[in-house]
């Protein structure tokens, strides 16, 4: 898999030994990575940060003083932040249960401690590479949604019409309106969305909503 650009993963253990050896292990794969002590200290530094413009995941211990790694999972869950940021449970044998739970509900995969440093680097590409998809057809979505705002009440009368695969004579009809009235409105439509067809408007319309 090729690695994914611009990406970070952040780590979540109290464990300092663990947080060195995954931050070791990251750099030599020339990965970027941050390490915090607590959950109440990743979640302070989300909440002073920007949204999550660049690929990411998590490496989350289960267990931790305080906000143990579930707590934080559920709060992350709650503001809708696994998709773009994919969560992977760092867990001790014990913990091999819930881990499986969690995944269940959304979490990426587990990793049990020890875990194998290929296995857990090829999960961290996979995870990262579904956070670049995600951001990816969150910033789609978007620009949808830009170039929808720009469109005149009248070319959403013509969208809404041509996307039923209505014809020009039929739409005119409808609207009642000319024609030639109707093509000039589809072609600024076509322009403003940046599609060549009907069907490619359908389809853009589909897929962003």
């Amino acid at each position: 898999m090729e690695p994914v650009s611009n990406a970070t993963v952040y780590i979540v253990d109290d464990d300092a030994e663990v947080r060195e050896a995954l931050a070791w292990l990251l750099r030599s794969r020339r990965v970027p990575s941050e390490a915090y002590d607590s959950a109440e200290s990743f979640e302070l530094m989300l909440s002073e940060r920007l949204p999550q413009r660049q690929p990411c995941c998590l490496l989350l211990d289960v267990r931790m003083p305080g906000m143990s790694g579930l707590a934080l999972f559920d709060r992350m869950i709650e503001r809708g932040e696994v998709a773009a940021m994919p969560v992977i449970f760092l867990t001790g044998h014990a913990d091999v249960p819930t881990a499986v739970a969690t995944v269940k509900r959304g979490a990426f995969d587990f990793c049990e401690k020890p875990f194998s440093d290929n296995q857990l680097v090829n999960r961290i590409e996979a995870a990262l590479a579904q956070s670049a998809a995600c951001l990816e057809a969150s910033k789609a979505k978007h620009q949808v949604k830009d170039r929808l705002g720009e469109l005149t009440d009248r070319e959403r009368d013509v969208m809404r019409l041509v996307v039923e695969g209505l014809p020009n004579k039929l739409i005119a009809d409808q609207l009642d309106i000319s024609v030639r009235t109707v093509e000039v409105h589809r072609a600024r439509l076509f322009d403003k969305m940046q599609v060549k067809s009907a069907v490619e408007l359908a389809n853009l319309l589909r897929d962003n909503a």
